[in-house]
């Protein structure tokens, strides 16, 4: 295989691949990804209506095969591949979306184009930039690949939205703004030149002419004694190209079904024998523009594989990136099932931790609960009130009954300190309580923050059940806790503290200025609080320590099937993570073919 047709077969098979995958010309593709099609050097094939664009294609190919009609016939584009075959071989077409079935009939090749056409755009006069990919093997053509356009109008005809004219021009202008993009102007030669809508466009979009080629119809259909001259020879309109004359079919030709190969040699023997374009002859004609289009394209592609190979690689890092950050697929086996569950749960873990030890934010807020919200509380209990004088009194009394006490009111000491440590229970509780809820939080935001998470909606719903679950038995028991160890200080005064109440008797009493006994010291209350926040920490631990103990022997006992439903992933993210994968297995076939064939000169 020659250089040529080792470079232009590599573009047609990736460009073939990069429509399947959704990324095509006109900048339609997914805009999240590099568009690889636009990268690669392409023939538009630019024309207005009317202007003999399709005969040019068909002089080229050498087939009848194009709808023909009035009005706008191309209304999706049409990429044409050409692939030279050895003589004497059968000339075949195939289209992409057809990959299993070979036309020989070349005018069901053409009524395949317009029932392709009519699947996206229905019976209307719509356009559509999703391409139809058309492959045409034949001895009588040359490697090529040509990008035919809708034709560019003027004004909309009846049944086409009015916006189609601008609709036309910006669907061209996506495909030859590009700077990879060769541009086949195509203007009859009996207008006026300067009135070409092929001509006005491609000056726009490649003002040097370093990218068009432009191409001269209708010839003979010129009044006699003019020429097109002026056009042919570069001095009524300058390209960094020479202009090339054809010569096509004859509307009578065409209804008679005059056979191309004829057409071929007709339009030789005119070009031979024209006294205008005689001296051109060697440089004019479908075969001639055929051969100029398949060299330029060939040293397009060989001068763009460097900045190719670039987006490839780029294109193929980005791509794994996505890849590792939306998490490879899942395994259909059950012991890798569940290993994948134990290690995103071991992921969460991590991250909860983290919350609790400092090193992600949130974990202070237990922190203000023992520092801010416990000691608070306990300061606003009514001590004052519990141990005023006239309160002390009623509760001795009642406490010593009919016997009154000897030297140290017991019972009643002891009626006081319970009635007092009491007051301890509401606090304690709800210091648990918010503990529980911090918790709960950081479970919540932990789970937000697994990125090996996000790909499971289900797991995380399951997880996030089985940690509060967890949380609200720590809860319980800490309470429980909590509530006795008020009881043990209320139930249990020492001998020793007996003992010494003569002394603390002796003592004058301190009241406030309404005449009550003072409320317990600072020291005092912070006696009892290192009570209440060694339990309610162990509440903190256990959640640190053994959040997930439950879960992982619950989950471990699991079938596969059940399993299973914990990784059902969101379809789109399936979807996204399967289109990058084909994107990247794409782009690295890409990578290896240009490379075996990229240093051949």
């Amino acid at each position: 295989m020659s250089t040529m047709e080792s470079l232009i077969g590599l573009v047609n098979r990736i460009q073939r691949a990069c429509t399947v995958l959704g990324d095509y010309g006109g900048g339609t593709g997914d805009n999240a990804f590099n568009s690889l099609w636009e990268a690669l050097p392409t023939v538009a094939v630019v024309g207005g209506q009317s202007s003999g664009k399709s005969s040019v294609l068909e002089s080229i190919v050498a087939r009848d095969f194009l709808p023909r009609g009035s009005g706008i016939v191309t209304r999706r584009p049409l990429v044409l591949q050409l692939h030279k075959t050895d003589d004497g071989t059968e000339e075949y077409a195939e289209f992409l979306h057809l990959p299993q079935r070979k036309f020989t009939n070349f005018a069901m090749v053409r009524k395949e184009i317009e029932d392709e056409t009519d699947r996206i755009t229905g019976k209307s006069k719509q356009i559509s930039p999703v391409p139809i990919h058309l492959s045409i093997f034949s001895p009588k053509v040359v490697n090529l690949t040509l990008v035919d356009l809708p034709g560019l109008t003027k004004v909309a005809i009846e049944g086409q939205p009015e916006t189609i004219v601008e609709d036309i021009e910006t669907m061209v202008r996506t495909y030859v703004d590009k700077p990879n993009c060769i541009i086949l102007a195509i203007s009859p030669a009996n207008q006026d030149i300067a009135t070409s809508d092929a001509i006005k466009l491609a000056k726009d979009v490649d003002p040097t002419g370093e990218r068009t080629f432009g191409v001269l119809t209708k010839l003979d259909l010129m009044d006699k004694g003019t020429n097109a001259l002026e056009v042919l020879e570069g001095r009524s309109y300058r390209l960094q190209h020479p202009w090339v004359g054809i010569v096509n079919r004859s509307q009578a030709d065409i209804n008679k079904n005059v056979d191309m190969m004829l057409a071929r040699r007709k339009e030789r023997e005119y070009f031979d024998t024209s006294p205008d374009y005689g001296h051109l002859a060697s440089k004019m004609g479908s075969e001639y523009l055929a051969k100029l289009l398949s060299k330029n394209l060939e040293s397009v592609i060989r001068s763009r594989i460097p900045s190719i190979l670039s987006l490839i690689n780029k294109s193929i890092e980005e791509l794994e990136r996505e890849l590792d950050r939306m998490g490879r697929p899942v395994a259909i086996d059950a012991g890798a099932q569940l290993y994948t569950i134990l290690e995103m749960c071991r992921a969460f873990d991590k991250i909860f931790k983290e919350h609790l030890d400092g090193g992600r934010p949130g974990g202070d807020r237990i922190y203000g609960v023992f520092d801010n919200q416990l000691p608070a509380a306990l300061k606003k209990l009514p001590f004052d009130r519990h141990l005023s004088l006239q309160s002390v009194k009623r509760i001795v009394s009642e406490a010593d009954g009919y016997q009154p006490h000897l030297i140290a009111p017991e019972q009643g000491y002891r009626r006081l300190i319970e009635g007092a440590l009491g007051y301890f229970r509401g606090p304690a509780e709800a210091s648990v309580d918010a503990v529980h809820f911090v918790l709960k939080e950081l479970v919540r935001k932990s789970i937000s923050e697994t990125e090996e998470l996000k790909r499971f909606p289900s797991l995380q719903v399951e997880l996030a059940t089985a940690a509060n679950s967890s949380l609200e038995k720590f809860r319980e028991e800490s309470k429980k806790s909590v509530i006795r160890l008020v009881d043990m200080e209320s139930a249990y005064l020492t001998a020793d503290f007996f003992r010494k109440l003569p002394i603390e008797m002796e003592r004058p009493v301190v009241t406030n200025s309404k005449n009550q006994t003072a409320s317990p010291s600072p020291a005092t209350l912070d006696q009892y609080g290192d009570g209440h926040f060694r339990r309610i920490a162990s509440n903190v631990r256990q959640a640190k320590l053994a959040l997930l103990n439950y879960f992982y022997g619950q989950i471990s006992k699991r079938e596969g099937k059940q399993l299973g439903l914990l990784l059902d992933e969101d379809p789109a993210l399936m979807g996204r993570r399967l289109e990058c994968a084909k994107r990247l297995e794409l782009y690295k076939k890409a990578r290896d073919e240009i490379d075996a064939v990229a240093w051949v000169r």
